[in-house]
C-alpha cells in the first residue's frame, strides 16, 4: 500500500502511519498483497478467421441425473459463429472418457481446432489432457480463476 501512495502522498512519518493503519484494518489483514504475486501480463485472445477452428469449454455441473446416469453437461462454443455442443456427461468421467468423448463428437465433426479457451477445471489442467490437445497441436489456453469474462463465449452460451 505505501508504494501505491507514495507516488501520490508524502508526509515525515508516512510509512509508520500507513503501517499503523493497514495493521488495524480487518480487510488488510485478509488480504496481503506483498506475499503475492505479481500480475502478469494479459494475453491477447486472438479473433477466429475460420468456424470451429477457436473453441470455447465448459461445463454445466449439478444437474439431476438422467435415465443414463447423466448429471453434467459438457458445453463446447465455436468462437467464430457461437454455435454450440451440449455433451451430456457424468461428473465421474476420466480424463480418457472426455478424450473419446471430444473425439467421436468434434474432432470427426469439425476438426481439430487451433485453439481452446477453457477454465482450470480439473478436466482441462490434467496431464492427459494437456499431452492429448499437445499431440493433437491444439493450444489450450486456461482462463484466470473466477473471471467469466474470458471464457465468456461458453459463460454466455450457458
Amino acid at each position: 500500500m505505501y508504494r501505491d501512495l507514495r507516488e501520490v502522498y508524502w508526509w515525515n512519518v508516512m510509512k509508520k502511519d500507513i503501517a499503523g493503519f493497514v495493521a488495524n484494518f480487518p480487510n488488510c489483514q485478509q488480504v496481503n498483497v506483498e506475499h503475492q504475486k505479481p500480475r502478469g501480463l494479459s494475453q491477447d485472445i486472438s479473433i477466429p478467421t475460420w468456424k470451429w477452428e477457436d473453441l470455447n469449454m465448459d461445463f454445466i455441473v449439478g444437474l439431476s441425473r438422467t435415465r443414463r446416469q447423466h448429471d453434467s453437461i459438457w458445453v463446447i462454443v465455436d468462437r467464430m459463429t457461437k454455435s454450440a455442443h451440449f455433451l451430456p456427461i457424468k461428473i465421474s468421467y476420466l480424463a480418457e472418457d472426455y478424450a473419446k468423448l471430444y473425439l467421436r463428437e468434434m474432432v470427426r465433426l469439425h476438426g481439430v481446432p487451433l485453439s481452446i479457451i477453457s477454465d482450470r477445471g480439473t478436466q482441462f489442467t490434467s496431464q492427459f489432457w494437456k499431452s492429448f490437445q499437445k499431440e493433437l497441436g491444439t493450444k489450450v489456453k486456461l482462463s484466470t480463476n473466477f473471471h467469466p469474462q474470458t471464457d465468456g463465449k461458453g459463460e454466455s452460451t450457458i
